[in-house]
């Protein structure tokens, strides 16, 4: 079944994406909930129709991406847990500390923009930053004790 989104759904696609899906996920899940419709012609043309006139705030919304990732740059942030003498943490380190972090330095990043790895040990991590559709940004965790 073909679908057109309605909004970013992470693992599918973004907005304005036609996407195949199996005709139960879309039919029970993805239509009424809002988060795509049928892709038939008249939606696709109106889709189409949308993002021609969408097209300058796309770019300045990629531009803006741009300018935030070169802005990060390089950053390494710490985050402390509490973590046991064998260097296991208690817990995990979730987006909503990342973006925390980030945001004490600065940057306002939404935490569902963030995919962090199963951190459960102290030491060095990478996360990536979804800051748009074509831009993504690596940054460093260090993850210490408290």
């Amino acid at each position: 079944m073909e679908v057109i989104l309605t909004q970013d759904i992470q693992g599918l696609g973004y907005k304005n994406d036609t996407v195949s899906v199996k005709p139960g996920y879309g039919r029970n899940y993805l239509i009424p909930q809002g988060f795509a419709i049928v892709a038939n012609v008249s939606n696709q043309k109106k889709i189409a129709e949308n993002i021609k006139q969408a097209a300058h705030k796309a770019e300045k919304l990629q531009k803006d991406a741009e300018d935030l990732a070169q802005k990060i740059g390089e950053l390494v942030i710490e985050i402390g847990t509490k973590a046991g003498d064998s260097g296991k943490i208690f817990g995990a380190v979730t987006t909503l500390q990342v973006s925390e972090a980030l945001k004490n330095r600065g940057f306002e990043v939404d935490r569902k923009k963030i995919s962090v790895p199963n951190i459960k040990q102290l030491g060095e991590y990478t996360a990536t930053l979804d800051l748009h559709r074509e831009v993504k940004h690596d940054i460093t965790l260090n993850v210490i004790a408290e």
